[in-house]
């Protein structure tokens, strides 16, 4: 046999030839325990990878929170966890290598991180949606073509003029088509998990690039088949053609064939029941055995896995339930062992040894990065992308990560690289994507466009025009508390309301985001399958647009999103119909004890943080409780009999002015009565006079509106500190009310709070909202706290380029 044959990566850094592999010591299975029999855990074979594990894991988080400050995403510090442990740091030890990885532990970790790896591509086709492409507009398909055609380009040229420079298999054409190939592509499962990171999954730029992405993983999979089956065919004319007939056999066998059985899967689960475990056990056995077919069929081990998931449709029920299932354990405890493998076969200082060898190919791996950012920047100035967001989508497109390793460990397996070269693409890899992820925090604010200096609140609305107000619900619940305020808003002839309601619902199961207007929905059939259950919550919202059809409009929209990002799907459609009021709602606790509402209520007050801080209009929270809230049931019975009394809670500022506009709307039904307390400081102590005067104007026009009107009462309360004003709200509580309506917070003279914040709850109500709504009043009544909006100048707010960098650099701080 001859001695040229290699076995495989079997050490960290060489390889051994079959004929030098000998019998090492055979580890126990099991322990006996350290303290009883003074065993080592190194000297049972399980011990042993629980140990390997824990020291990676441990090295890992370690990194990760320091480097956390740096905005750096996660895979920069697996990465550079699995290079600690190996040979170019702590493995530069021979004691550790042999006490920690003694024998051929580091082939056992080869071995876990394929799994791992094979259930990562898994997942990822799981959560991809592939008709994204069919959704996608000119622009994206240019932005993908172009920034896919000129890099391979640039990198092919480059390669020719240096390929004499080049070593062993890397001088080959097949060898330079795919290293030039895999410089091109922006994978899409690596994209995604840095643009959740970073919050940019609903922004313009993280739907662009997702969609861009998306495009060119199908685009470039041809390169990287023909790259394979160039390899296939060295010395062997027919196996080209042979690779590619298992290529389509395979994706025929597993995709296809799968997907009648995905379906099948979803049918005859019951709607609102869970996939029973027994199919989700079978489809992560197939997994296993679409690598088995793959190896067996000469093609690359981690396509059958992706091809698989690619077959599972994403979403509800079955890929959410996948993704909830498998995510975690994938991510948390399977991908340490790819890292760490990386890890193992990296070795700075064999790299450092061999440089002048590694400068040609070097200079080919730069010139794609590098292309690839100037083409991309290059077509989105030609399609007149902001600067600024062309950068960003320049940046985001340049990202690399866990699909670029398994390229490289792929090289490897081809020989078409050592480890030297394979150590400078993993160090290329970190240097590009630890570069580009704080470039692009700085150079993008997703909150940008919000930052208007237009008046868009209910205070300046004229009369006599049409209010447009967004509502938006997470659950079915809160829908009959929303339609029961806004019909107390007295919509009339002469103000008539354009409603547009958004459903919320949280992303499982697919990778992009979802947005969809109800009203167009016949014609994208895919949305409308996967969303059937939202139709019925918004024909709630439809029953009181059939009763009041002449004053009330309803426009229906769904926004399927990340907890974190939902918040931009809100301020983006509140922008775009220029809204001048969102109302969101408040989950109380009497629900507190229902099994997952914890979550649900974190959910919602996270999403009502966030669009407060960056609302590009007026907001309003609903806290719906006691007789205000209606069953679904009742919806489409008529509202207009009902009577409301409001009480109106005044303590000065702006909050309190959009509150006294709103309770003016409400005034005007004939079927409400109202009442307005002003709080005043005893001897106007701690007031602002400019607020003063602002307020005393708007009151005082109040006033005279309703002299004569029997329904409205006002009235004036002074108070010296925050216990005398909860003492007046105490003894208006003896009256029966429906709703209190309260400013939040902006303005209002501190002195009338004195001592009340330090037992706030809930700042996203105010201090006096939070006490309204609390058990402590002991009211029945439903809260509306109301937020003006805040104006903001967009260079002021974002200080320009400059301002951005020195504010990142101020987050950049431990202590």
């Amino acid at each position: 046999m001859s001695t040229e044959k290699e076995y495989g990566l079997i050490g960290p850094f060489k390889s051994i030839p079959k004929e030098q592999i000998y019998c090492t010591h055979i580890h126990d299975k099991n322990p006996f325990g350290v303290f009883i029999n003074g065993e080592s855990p190194h000297e049972s074979s399980f011990s042993l990878l629980l140990l390997e594990l824990s020291l990676v894991l441990v090295v890992t988080h370690v990194i990760r929170h320091l480097l956390k400050p740096l905005k750096q995403p996660r895979v920069i510090s697996e990465i550079l966890g699995g290079i600690v442990v190996g040979p170019s740091c702590l493995g530069r030890s021979k004691k550790f290598m042999n006490w920690m990885f003694p024998g051929q532990s580091a082939f056992i970790f080869r071995n876990l991180g394929s799994f791992a790896f094979m259930y990562f591509m898994f997942l990822s086709g799981v959560k991809m949606d592939l008709l994204t492409i069919k959704r996608a507009t000119k622009k994206q398909w240019h932005i993908a073509i172009f920034g896919m055609v000129i890099p391979v380009g640039a990198t092919l040229a480059v390669a020719l003029l240096v390929r004499n420079s080049l070593e062993g298999e890397m001088k080959k054409i097949s060898s330079i088509w795919g290293v030039g190939a895999s410089l091109a592509i922006t994978s899409f499962p690596v994209l995604h998990s840095i643009i959740r990171e970073l919050n940019l999954l609903s922004s313009d730029i993280g739907r662009m690039a997702l969609a861009t992405a998306v495009i060119g993983d199908v685009v470039g999979i041809n390169g990287v088949v023909a790259f394979e089956a160039a390899k296939q065919g060295e010395g062997r004319p027919l196996a080209p053609i042979g690779y590619i007939l298992s290529m389509i056999i395979m994706s025929i066998t597993i995709f296809g064939g799968t997907r009648m059985l995905m379906f099948w899967i979803i049918k005859v689960t019951p709607e609102g029941k869970p996939v029973e475990q027994f199919y989700i056990v079978s489809i992560l056995t197939g997994v296993l055995v679409s690598a088995f077919l793959s190896d067996m069929l000469g093609v690359a081990l981690v396509n059958g896995p992706f091809w698989l998931g690619l077959a599972v449709p994403d979403g509800p029920p079955l890929g959410a339930t996948l993704v909830q299932k498998c995510e975690s354990f994938i991510s948390e405890i399977l991908m340490p062992f790819a890292y760490a493998n990386v890890g193992l076969m990296t070795d700075v200082f064999a790299m450092t040894a061999h440089w002048s060898k590694l400068q040609p190919l070097f200079l080919v791996a730069l010139t794609g990065y590098l292309t690839k950012l100037v083409s991309t920047l290059f077509i989105t100035r030609f399609f007149e992308i902001p600067l600024r967001d062309g950068i960003t989508l320049s940046l985001i497109m340049g990202l690399r990560g866990e699909v670029e390793l398994l390229l490289f460990i792929h090289w490897l397996d081809f020989q078409m690289i050592g480890i030297p070269q394979f150590t400078m693409f993993v160090l290329l890899t970190m240097v590009i994507t630890g570069v580009a992820t704080p470039l692009i925090s700085i150079a993008y604010n997703p909150n940008r466009p919000y930052m208007i200096n237009k008046r868009r609140n209910i205070q300046h609305t004229p009369p006599n025009t049409e209010l447009r107000i967004l509502v938006c619900f997470l659950e079915e619940e809160s829908v009959p508390g929303l339609t029961y305020l806004l019909d107390a808003f007295n919509p009339t002839v002469h103000s008539p309301f354009m409603v547009y309601a958004l459903h919320l619902v949280e992303l499982v199961g697919r990778a992009a985001p979802v947005f969809i207007n109800h009203s167009e929905e016949d014609n994208d059939h895919h949305e409308k399958s996967d969303m059937d259950d939202t139709g019925t919550t918004h024909k709630a919202f439809h029953g009181i647009q059939e009763t009041r059809s002449d004053v009330i409009k309803i426009h229906s929209f769904t926004s399927v999103a990340p907890n974190r990002s939902m918040y931009q799907d809100v301020c983006e459609l509140a922008l775009d119909k220029k809204s001048s009021l969102i109302i969101l709602p408040f989950n109380t606790s009497p629900l507190r004890g229902l099994a997952g509402t914890d979550m649900i209520q974190n959910n919602v007050r996270s999403l009502n943080y966030t669009v407060l801080d960056h609302a590009p209009c007026s907001v309003a929270v609903l806290v719906d409780k006691g007789d205000f809230r209606a069953s679904v049931g009742n919806l489409r019975v008529s509202v207009t009999n009902l009577q409301y009394h409001f009480a109106m809670l005044f303590l000065g500022g702006s909050d309190a002015r959009e509150a006294l506009a709103c309770a003016d709307r409400m005034a005007g039904n004939p079927n409400a009565s109202l009442t307005v307390i002003r709080f005043l400081a005893y001897n106007g102590e701690g007031d602002d006079e400019m607020e003063k005067k602002l307020d005393d104007g708007l009151v005082t026009a109040f006033w005279v509106k309703y002299e004569g009107n029997e329904q409205v009462a006002y009235r004036e309360v002074v108070v010296r500190n925050g216990e005398e004003t909860v003492a007046a709200i105490r003894a208006m509580n003896s009256e029966y009310y429906d709703l209190w309506i309260v400013g939040r917070k902006l303005g209002i003279n501190p002195v009338l709070i004195e001592g009340l914040s330090s037992w706030s709850e809930s700042q996203e109500l105010g201090v006096i909202g939070d006490y309204v709504a609390s058990v402590d009043l002991g009211s029945s009544a439903s809260v509306l706290v109301v937020q003006q909006q805040v104006l903001r100048d967009k260079e002021s707010k974002s200080g320009g380029l400059r301002g951005r960098i020195s504010r990142y650099f101020s987050d950049c701080v431990w202590f």
